[in-house]
């Protein structure tokens, strides 16, 4: 798994549960890593921006389920979880899967906490 992916869904889940420290901190990460500027901003409007693979979209998707859950009956519709399926093997779909609930936990703790972008040491 694409280390740059799971930052894009970590960034990803952190924009849907509104955790304005996480957001800052994986765009961050994003950013030391080569990310360009286009991508990171595009990421809220992934499906209508050019900038990502059929892979990292699958995992944005799986992201956007999973991380709505209360959202439908069909929590995670069997075209997602294909459509996973279809770019990662299975440690692969683990590893994206962990990552995805652990953000979650992070964004809750963080935002129940009132933990606010702003509160990182700034980069020198």
């Amino acid at each position: 798994m694409p280390s740059t992916t799971l930052e894009l869904v970590r960034l990803r889940a952190s924009q849907i549960n509104g955790c304005s420290l996480c957001v800052e901190m994986h765009a961050r990460d994003l950013r030391k890593a080569g990310e360009k500027d286009d991508r990171l901003f595009a990421v809220a409007a992934w499906r209508e921006a050019p900038y990502f693979s059929d892979a990292e979209r699958a995992a944005l998707a799986l992201t956007e389920a999973a991380t709505r859950l209360p959202d439908r009956g069909d929590a995670v519709p069997d075209d997602v979880w294909n459509e996973a399926v279809k770019h990662y093997d299975e440690k692969a779909l683990a590893d994206l899967i962990l990552n995805i609930a652990l953000i979650n936990f992070w964004n809750r703790v963080n935002v129940t906490i009132r933990q606010v972008s702003g509160a990182l040491p700034k980069a020198a």
